[in-house]
C-alpha cells in the first residue's frame, strides 16, 4: 500500500500558509469567493480539470489515473462562522464578525494538499479523484445545492470521503466507525400567543411565559419517557424572546431550538411527540400556538464495506494511533446528503492540544487546532484515495 505521509510532512509548510491565509480572511457561506479562487488557482496550477461556481462558490476538479478504475469523491467544507473571534493568534481573522471557529480553513488546507500528495504519484493511480470544494455547510445547505447543480454527475461517483479535524480529542487520535457517525438534523420555532397584561394582575391575562416555561421542561421528558434508552436523541431548547418590560406580561413568546436523532424512526417519533406535547401545553394554558419544524440535515452514515478499508489503511498508515471504532457525535453535516446517494466514509482526526491551549469547541470563540494534525489528515486522505481508485 501507497503511504503519502511522508510527503505530507514534507509539504507541512505549504498547507500551514494555505489554513493561515484562510483563517486571517473567513468567508460565510456561499461568499467564499475569495477562498474558492485560491482553490481553483491551486488546483489549476497542478493542471487538474476543474470546474467553479457551483453552487455559487463551489470548486470541482477531477484527477485521472493512468488506468481505468473506481470514481472517489473526496469533500471539503469552506466556509466560516458568524463568530467574533477571541484566540488571539497572529493569524487571527481580518474579517470581523466572521471566524473560522469549526476548522473548515484546515480542511480545505488539507484538500488542496491532497491534491498535490495524488498529482504527484499520478502515474501510480488508476480510476478518478473527484475533489469537491464545498461552500455552506453550516446550515445552509450547501451539499444540496451542489448536488442539484450535478456534482455527483460527470463522472458519477463509486464511493465518497470526508474527514473532520477533531477539537473533543487529542492529537493522534482516530475515530472511524461504520453505521451512524453524526445526527440528523432539524430546527423548531414556537410562538405562543396569549394575553399580555399588567405584571400585578396575571389573572386578566393568557400568560405565554408560564406556558413556555412548562414546554421546555415538558419536551425534555420526549426522549427520558418516549425514546428506548438504548437509542439516542437529543432536544434543546437555545433561545427564548419575550417582552422587555419588568411590569408587563408580554402577549407573546418565542421559542427555538433543535433536535438531534441518529435513526429514522426516531426522528419521526420525536417530532411527533414534540408536536403533540407543544400543542397540547399551549392549549392548557389557553394559548395560541405555531409550531415550524424544518430538516436541516439527515444523519451521516458511514457503509460498512468503505469504512472497513477506511479502517484497514488508517491503520497501516498510523499503526501507533489510537483508532475508535464506535465513535458517534449528536453534531451533525450536510455531507449526509452525498452519502444518501453514494456509499462513503466520513471519519475524524483529534487536533487538540492542551498544553498548548488548543482546545477550545468548534464553534467557539476562542477555537484553534494544533496544525501538525493537518499532514497526518493529508497523508491519511490521500493514502486513503489511492488505495481506493486501484482498488
Amino acid at each position: 500500500m501507497i503511504s503519502f505521509l511522508p510527503e505530507a510532512e514534507e509539504l507541512f509548510e505549504y498547507t500551514r500558509q494555505l489554513r493561515r491565509d484562510f483563517h486571517r480572511h473567513p468567508e460565510l457561506g456561499f461568499q467564499e469567493f475569495r477562498t474558492a479562487g485560491i482553490v481553483a488557482r491551486e488546483l489549476t496550477a497542478l493542471g487538474l480539470e476543474v470546474s467553479t461556481g457551483i453552487a455559487e462558490t463551489g470548486v470541482v476538479a477531477l484527477l485521472e489515473g493512468k488506468q481505468d478504475g473506481p470514481v472517489v469523491l473526496l469533500r471539503f467544507d469552506m466556509d466560516a462562522l458568524p463568530i467574533e473571534e477571541e484566540t488571539g493568534a497572529e493569524y487571527a481573522s481580518q474579517n470581523p464578525g466572521v471566524m473560522h471557529a469549526c476548522g473548515h480553513d484546515g480542511h480545505t488546507a488539507i484538500g488542496l494538499t491532497v491534491a498535490r500528495l495524488l498529482h504527484e504519484r499520478q502515474e501510480a493511480l488508476s480510476g478518478t479523484v473527484k475533489f469537491v470544494f464545498q461552500p455552506a455547510e453550516e446550515g445552509l445547505g450547501g451539499a444540496a445545492k451542489m448536488m442539484a447543480e450535478g456534482v455527483l454527475e460527470g463522472p458519477r461517483p463509486d464511493m465518497a470521503l470526508a474527514l473532520h479535524i477533531w477539537n473533543d480529542k487529542p492529537l493522534g487520535w482516530l475515530g472511524i466507525t461504520s453505521g451512524p457517525v453524526m445526527a440528523a438534523a432539524d430546527t423548531f420555532a414556537i410562538t405562543l400567543t396569549g394575553k399580555g397584561g399588567h405584571g400585578a394582575s396575571p389573572h386578566q391575562t393568557k400568560d405565554p411565559v408560564v406556558a413556555a416555561a412548562q414546554i421546555v421542561s415538558a419536551v425534555q421528558n420526549i426522549v427520558s419517557r418516549n425514546v428506548n434508552p438504548l437509542d439516542s436523541a437529543v432536544i434543546s431548547v437555545t433561545a427564548m424572546n419575550a417582552g422587555d418590560a419588568f411590569n408587563v406580561i408580554p402577549s407573546a413568546v418565542r421559542l427555538k431550538g433543535t433536535i438531534r436523532t441518529f435513526e429514522a424512526d426516531i426522528r419521526t417519533l420525536v417530532q411527533e411527540r414534540f408536536r403533540q406535547i407543544v400543542s397540547g401545553m399551549a392549549g392548557a394554558f389557553d394559548c395560541q400556538v405555531e409550531i415550524q419544524l424544518e430538516k436541516v440535515t439527515p444523519a451521516v452514515v458511514n457503509d460498512f464495506e468503505v469504512t472497513g478499508k477506511v479502517q484497514e489503511i488508517a491503520r497501516e498508515v498510523f499503526p501507533k494511533k489510537s483508532m475508535v471504532t464506535d465513535y458517534r457525535t449528536m453534531g451533525s453535516e450536510d455531507m449526509a446528503y452525498l452519502m444518501e446517494d453514494i456509499p462513503g466514509c466520513y471519519f475524524f482526526i483529534g487536533s487538540a492540544d492542551r498544553e498548548k491551549g488548543l482546545d477550545a469547541a468548534h464553534h467557539n470563540p476562542r477555537f484553534d487546532f494544533d496544525e501538525r494534525v493537518m499532514p497526518a489528515a493529508a497523508g491519511l486522505m490521500a493514502s486513503i484515495a489511492a488505495h481506493l481508485s486501484n482498488s
